[in-house]
């Protein structure tokens, strides 16, 4: 009957404490650990095993940018129970979870509903109210529930207000409202849903990445610097430390790639005439295929005109090359001299690789259906 008794009670405590119910004293806390140690009873949990547990284990992570936020928590059920106020009191820290620390990591400094908070791993601990809560973010990560909680270790608090939603069993992180500077990280259980903004300062983040990781092995590679430059033009940030990673991929090796991107970023920069020449020693640089990739670009940006004159000028060049008879039909198409297109066509066609063959095709039968392909 005694050890009946002992095993209830621990379970009672056991359960008070995997739950995450914030009831359990630390007291009680304690008593539980000395009553398992000397009765030595098997509960289906272990101070030192890894066995299975009531509320478990899940890791979630979303990138921002380049930020990766993660959150590391237990998952208690409600089980039949009332939660809000009764199992989670009111007004009382509560470790927003179960078991150890609910911990969130932030790989590069963020903001949290507006203020700014250090990389690393904070402990994530909650006061529930009935219509306002207190995000905690914790300086201490490795502790066991809230029980010994310091307010003087907190590095963040802010209030945030709880929402309903659908019925949630366990106790579930999700990121809501992915945005490419942000996310809502939300706490949901039971009918509660409780939501907290991370936004990332992304073009900072990433200039400053760069600047780390082109000191390593990539600064000796052309590519590491024009694929920073390509982030910087496509963004429209910090356009000087784009020319910048240009000329050091040049330096590294000056071929059509890195010089055409020099020219769009000059052209960003407005300084037109330097872009010319850039444009210029690109198109000297280039492969056939890339002219021809190049020319097609033109077109997209509705600039025809300077692309036939480059489809032109690779046939002459290149006359056994399969696609520069693509381009040629795509001249006589202009022209609406469909026949001739076709004709052009098919000889790309006839020399396509199998992987472009259905493509060519489709063209083929578009223009003996007198259809512009341009």
């Amino acid at each position: 009957m005694v050890r009946s008794m002992m095993r209830s009670m621990v379970k009672g405590t056991v359960r008070t404490m995997a739950e995450g119910d914030g009831r359990g004293s630390f007291g009680v806390f304690v008593l539980g650990l000395v009553i398992v140690g000397c009765c030595g009873l098997s509960l289906g949990q272990s101070m030192v095993l890894d066995l299975p547990r009531q509320s478990q284990h899940a890791v979630v992570t979303q990138r921002i940018g380049i930020t990766d936020i993660t959150i590391n928590y237990h998952r208690p059920l409600v089980g039949g129970r009332k939660v809000w106020g009764d199992l989670v009191p009111y007004g009382q820290v509560w470790r927003a979870g179960a078991n150890e620390n609910t911990t969130i990591t932030f790989s590069d400094p963020v903001t949290i509903e507006g203020k700014t908070v250090d990389r690393g791993t904070y402990g994530l601990h909650m006061i529930p109210g009935a219509d306002e809560w207190t995000v905690i973010f914790s300086k201490n990560s490795t502790s066991w529930g809230a029980f010994t909680y310091d307010k003087a270790e907190d590095a963040l608090r802010v209030t945030v207000k709880p929402r309903p939603t659908e019925m949630h069993e366990a106790l579930t992180y999700d990121f809501d409202e992915v945005k490419p500077d942000s996310t809502a990280v939300v706490l949901k259980w039971e009918k509660v849903a409780v939501p907290f903004k991370v936004g990332v300062d992304v073009h900072a983040t990433v200039e400053a990445s760069l600047r780390n990781q082109l000191r390593n092995l990539s600064q000796y590679t052309w590519m590491s610097w024009d694929d920073a430059a390509n982030y910087l033009l496509a963004e429209k940030f910090d356009l000087n430390d784009a020319l910048t990673y240009t000329n050091k991929a040049i330096e590294n090796e000056d071929r059509f790639d890195d010089e055409l991107t020099q020219s769009k970023v000059l052209l960003a920069l407005n300084r037109k005439d330097d872009a010319a020449a850039a444009e210029k020693r690109a198109l000297a640089l280039a492969t056939p295929l890339q002219l021809h990739i190049y020319a097609r670009g033109l077109q997209g940006e509705k600039r025809s005109e300077e692309a036939f004159v480059i489809f032109r000028d690779n046939a002459q060049k290149h006359p056994d090359m399969w696609f520069v008879h693509s381009g040629l039909a795509r001249i006589y198409c202009s022209q609406g001299k469909y026949d001739d297109a076709a004709k052009e066509m098919k000889l790309a066609l006839a020399g396509a690789p199998e992987n472009q063959k259905t493509y060519v095709a489709g063209l083929v039968k578009k223009l003996e259906a007198k259809q512009d392909i341009n």
